[in-house]
């Protein structure tokens, strides 16, 4: 190819310049031109010359078979085999007119590099000024092979050199086979945040039938851009989505992301409302120090989410919520006025549970030293609450209420002796209901209802035992410390309490909690590292019939003693861990919770695995919610001399003994392209769906997204 040749005739001018030719200075003293050719002829301001012809100017040399110019208006005509060389540029061209000052001129069949990837050809090359050319059918590639893997050429383009490149009728090839045609299209060349189309997301599933995926990347300024997305599914129907981030001075910042989806109408199906997505996380310092914080994420249909979400932990959890806090932090004291909506959607019941506060307003303080080593600290609270199903607020028959709520607590550490540590404390809960129930019924009425109660708890660490293990040369290695824990609290009971009107059920803390913690550090470098961790606690509750207990039964009687709750956590060096937690109830002698977390890597090297595996059961009652059994699996791998990158990830209901998802990914760097493919299987659908998807990337062109979420790397 052309391109080829230009480099090789760079070469050759660069490094083996003739003994015979002639030479010849011209222009001012300052900024002299230096010619070198065969033969040279002047007239006047005009130096014609031919023969292997070389113009030296300032940072800038041309070589060509021909050239004519003019010294006095620095305007040069060269032709065969042109060449110049600049700064940060190489262009060569058959046929080239140029000011040598203003760096502005034609070149005809031109060709060359403008970055240290991406290489063009045109037939017309108009160049603006030192960053901006217009090309007349151009063709682009980051390839250097003779024959490129891919090239994009069109009518016509517009390149502004480090920002981006602009094409109008832009066709897409690989090898010499056109792939793709797009009226217009503009990608960025900046190594940074530039404006520009991302590569394309092509796929196919049986439900969904053919998509298509597109986005366009906006850099609007140095603190904010913006994402928006077109998705096509040929048998479901359309949808759009923005995604804008900022950030302002005072640390204002957030992300706002917006979704719209329009279904197809099919005659012989009910046809589905339109879906929405509304997502905004916000933080926005205020005067006085204030803080103000807006965390929402509204879906308009939870079966959207469901079927289009190719997120499997985002498209299981149905919740929405929506909250607004405002904050301020000073000295020992904290405000905090927050309004707030949680929806919680059960698919298996088809309905929604609902809480709003409207607000909650709470002033609290950290410890203040009253006397040594005595502190004071405290909550207050109002809170106007509404809760229940969301057919029952339809029906305006919510629970409601409003309360406010004084917490004052002393506290009392005591740490004289350096094997044993007491925290005692002293807690007075003051609140004042402003409605409550009728005596023995569930009526509410608009009668006020006072409550107080006290609490006394002492929380004792010790005594605590440790050895060191030395090594060979006398240096500590290990050390292991014994850490027994024993904690009492005494909670006084409240009188009718009853007519309390309560989202929730509420408890009385009365008991003893005792455990054990074995820990185990090593020194790397000056600083002790815990390495591994075990924990075994149980608690025994003295008022079973008002504790999280109260409604499970053994042999008739409330159980009193709670499940013997154990956790590992093992964290050597490097990017290895392992985490365990355990529950096991002593009434049935079986497990009622087991949780393992293990990691291997991580997503940046070459191998990585993490594997999850949970499991619940409620001993006391079969069938339960709380009955699951579940391991999922996420890893990676990278074979650099195949040029495989690898990610796979599978989620199994054990429980059910059946899939939930699975997914694989797989990116092959072809020198210049990167196809990737996608495997996804959603099992948990109403109707389980195989997807494909595919894309690809040219260089440092800009990749495909997936602006509904899923795996990816």
């Amino acid at each position: 190819m052309l391109r080829n040749k230009a480099f090789i005739f760079l070469i050759i001018y660069i490094f083996t310049v003739p003994n015979f030719l002639l030479s010849q200075e011209a222009g001012s003293a300052s900024e002299p031109i230096t010619i070198i050719a065969h033969y040279r002829e002047k007239i006047k301001e005009l130096v014609f010359a031919r023969g292997s012809v070389e113009i030296h100017y300032k940072d800038i040399k041309l070589f060509a078979d021909r050239a004519e110019l003019n010294t006095e208006t620095k305007d040069v005509y060269a032709e065969g085999n042109v060449l110049v060389q600049m700064p940060e540029e190489v262009v060569s061209a058959e046929e080239i007119r140029m000011n040598l000052d203003s760096l502005q001129g034609n070149l005809q069949n031109g060709f060359g590099m403008i970055q240290p990837t991406i290489f063009y050809e045109a037939e017309n090359i108009e160049r603006k000024d030192a960053n901006v050319y217009r090309f007349r059918k151009p063709r682009i590639t980051s390839c250097t092979q003779p024959v490129p893997r891919w090239k994009l050429s069109s009518s016509r383009a517009k390149f502004k050199r480090n920002d981006y490149i602009e094409m109008w009728n832009a066709v897409f090839s690989i090898k010499k086979i056109p792939i793709f045609y797009l009226p217009y299209m503009r990608y960025p060349l900046d190594e940074e945040r530039s404006t520009g189309f991302l590569m394309p997301k092509l796929g196919y599933s049986g439900s969904k039938g053919f998509s298509y995926s597109q986005a366009f990347y906006w850099a609007m300024k140095r603190n904010m851009d913006a994402t928006l997305n077109f998705d096509y599914y040929s048998a479901r129907g359309l949808g759009g989505g923005l995604e804008y981030r900022y950030l302002f001075s005072g640390k204002t910042g957030g992300n706002l992301n917006l979704y719209y989806f329009s279904f197809k109408n099919d005659p012989d199906e009910e046809s589905s409302a339109d879906a929405y997505l509304f997502r905004l996380k916000h933080n926005q310092p205020l005067p006085l120090n204030f803080s103000l914080v807006a965390d929402i994420d509204y879906s308009s249909s939870f079966d959207f989410l469901r079927e289009f979400d190719n997120d499997f932990k985002r498209a299981v959890v149905s919740n929405r919520r929506s909250q607004v806090y405002l904050t301020r932090a000073w000295s020992y004291f904290n405000l905090n006025a927050r309004i707030s909506r949680f929806e919680t959607y059960n698919k298996e019941s088809d309905r929604s549970i609902i809480r709003h506060e409207l607000p909650e307003i709470s002033f609290s303080s950290y410890k203040i030293k009253v006397f040594s080593p005595l502190y004071l600290s405290f909550t207050s609270s109002f809170s106007r609450w509404e809760y229940g199903w969301e057919s029952e607020y339809e029906e305006g028959n919510q629970k409601r209420s409003q309360s406010l709520a004084f917490n004052p607590q002393l506290t009392f550490p005591f740490t004289a002796i350096p094997w044993l540590t007491l925290n005692s404390s002293f807690l007075s809960s003051i609140n004042y209901y402003f409605k409550s129930y009728t005596p023995n019924t569930q009526e509410i009425v608009d009668e006020p209802f006072f409550r107080h109660n006290y609490a006394l708890e002492a929380e004792f660490t010790g005594p605590v035992f440790y050895k060191i293990y030395y090594g060979e040369e006398g240096k500590a290695k290990l050390k292991h410390i014994i850490e027994p824990t024993f904690t009492f609290r005494y909670e006084s009971p409240v009188a009718d309490s009853d007519r309390i009107i309560r989202p929730r059920i509420s408890y009385r803390d009365h008991y003893i909690r005792y455990g054990l913690t074995n820990r185990f550090l090593i020194k790397k470098g000056k600083m002790p590292k815990e390495v591994f961790t075990l924990g075994l606690a149980q608690t025994f509750y003295f008022s079973p019939e008002e504790s999280p207990l109260q409604f499970y039964q053994v042999d008739g009687k409330i159980p009193e003693f709670s499940n013997i709750s154990g956790y590992l956590r093992f964290y050597p060096v490097g990017k290895y861990s392992l985490d365990v937690t355990a529950a096991f109830n002593p009434y049935h002698n079986t497990f009622s919770t087991l949780r393992l977390g293990a990691n291997l890597g991580s997503p940046e090297d070459s191998v990585f695995l993490r594997v999850n595996w949970f499991k619940s059961v409620n001993p006391y009652y079969e069938g339960t919610l709380a009955d699951r059994h579940q391991i999922s699996f996420f890893g990676g791998l990278k074979i650099p001399k195949l040029s495989l990158e690898a990610q796979a990830q599978t989620d199994f209901n054990i429980k059910e003994r059946e899939m939930l998802h699975s997914a694989l990914a797989i990116v092959y760097n072809y020198q210049c392209l990167d196809f990737r493919l996608e495997l996804k299987v959603f099992y948990f659908r109403d109707k389980p769906e195989t997807q494909f998807m595919f894309s690809f990337g040219l260089g440092n062109i800009g990749k495909s997204i997936d602006f509904l979420g899923g795996m990816g790397f």
